[in-house]
């Protein structure tokens, strides 16, 4: 039986573990953490609408549901050429070799001093802490939350959980009838965050800031962050009491000390099939991957998941188990969200031809929330996958 070694326990590892199990390969995932983390329904940990545990799937249970083998092992070496890596605790090698280990984060000045929605997932508690204690200790104060771009890659940017984390904190001080005591502020190294999704989209986003009293602060560079607030290249300072920062993405510091063909931003180059430019037998999906396409496009976790089952299905091939066309993941190219705000969403459309944006009241949270539930129970076989999702 041949066998694939996987690295990386997020959304793309996870799902190629998953369908190569389907398509008869023995599998081994590597994996420093001990759990799935779903990221998406991680902003309602702040706000005290859901606990660490209820957004993390265990690997080891999805291992004895699917088949799969997860090696807890951080990885700190890749040599393509052999389709092997190495961990600290030891050496993986197999006929193929799936690169799903995410992205490195952009760097700033005193990071020390902001918390990350999209970080390490125990910073999820501690903003959920440090919320708390504002509330409770100050009973007020001045709230910034933003995101940064990467120059060298457009795709490198995860600004949607920073608009919901802003919307539901409004919420919930809302709901605390203690929201005039906050003053909360949005900012964005870009001076149009969120252009990507569409002309319709940005508008809405604007009626929005206004409807919620949010205040900006986009398009200025940031020098560094600070315990009392952010410093701008142009020598403004942002004041803030509660910092939440999601850094750009670039490539996985692993992936420059090994043999890989990089981007300018240090992600993986494939083809449309996923497969890592003149290595046979290697394939890198999700954020660890540069994606082609539009200046619009973005990695989210529907591509990400697209890339694993189409790897699996062209791994396939590759080793004679099917015969017919390998899959590209390019037509697959759209970005699809449910933007959530504690009290309602709105629904997030771009492709090639349009975009949209659609307020969702009341509903639209619910229909997150059973997302997640869905997620959850079908990765775990509880449920039948709908399919493509």
């Amino acid at each position: 039986m041949s066998k694939v070694v996987v690295l990386g326990g997020g959304f793309a590892g996870v799902e190629a573990a998953i369908f190569l199990r389907k398509e008869g390969f023995e599998v081994e995932l590597i994996s420093p953490r001990p759990y799935l983390y779903i990221y998406p329904t991680s902003i309602w940990i702040p706000v005290c609408k859901t606990t660490f545990a209820d957004v993390c799937l265990s690997l080891d249970e999805l291992q004895q549901v699917h088949g799969f083998r997860w090696i807890q092992d951080e990885i700190v070496q890749i040599h393509s050429q052999e389709r092997k890596a190495i961990g600290n605790k030891g050496e993986y090698q197999g006929d193929y070799l799936v690169i799903a280990m995410g992205a490195g984060k952009v760097h700033h000045p005193g990071e020390q001093h902001y918390m990350s929605i999209c970080g390490a997932p125990e910073e999820a508690i501690t903003l959920r802490d440090e919320l708390d204690r504002l509330i409770t200790e100050k009973r007020g104060g001045k709230i910034a939350i933003g995101f940064g771009g990467n120059p060298k890659d457009s795709t490198a940017v995860r600004g949607g959980p920073a608009f919901e984390v802003i919307f539901n904190i409004h919420t919930y001080l809302k709901k605390l009838g203690i929201r005039d005591r906050f003053e909360l502020t949005f900012f964005a190294t870009m001076a149009e965050p969120g252009k990507r999704l569409g002309p319709q989209a940005l508008k809405m986003m604007e009626l929005f800031f206004t409807k919620l009293q949010i205040r900006k602060h986009f398009g200025k560079k940031i020098q560094e962050f600070r315990p009392d607030g952010i410093l701008f290249e142009d020598g403004s300072l942002l004041e803030s009491d509660y910092t939440m920062f999601i850094p750009a993405n670039q490539g996985h510091p692993v992936f420059a000390q090994s043999d890989l063909p990089l981007s300018e931003a240090g992600f993986i180059k494939i083809d449309e099939y996923c497969q890592v430019h003149d290595r046979p037998g290697v394939y890198a999906i999700g954020d660890s991957a540069y994606i082609e396409g539009p200046q619009w496009r973005a990695k989210q976790g529907h591509i990400a998941e697209v890339m694993a089952r189409n790897s699996a299905y062209n791994i396939a091939i590759a080793s004679g188990k099917r015969s017919g066309q390998p899959k590209s993941y390019l037509p697959h190219l759209n970005i699809i969200c449910v933007m959530d705000s504690g009290d309602g969403a709105a629904f997030v459309y771009r492709s090639q031809k349009r975009g949209l944006m659609v307020p969702m009241p009341i509903i639209g949270h619910w229909i997150k929330r059973g997302w997640g539930w869905y997620f959850r129970n079908s990765k775990l076989n509880k449920i039948p996958r709908i399919p493509g999702l």
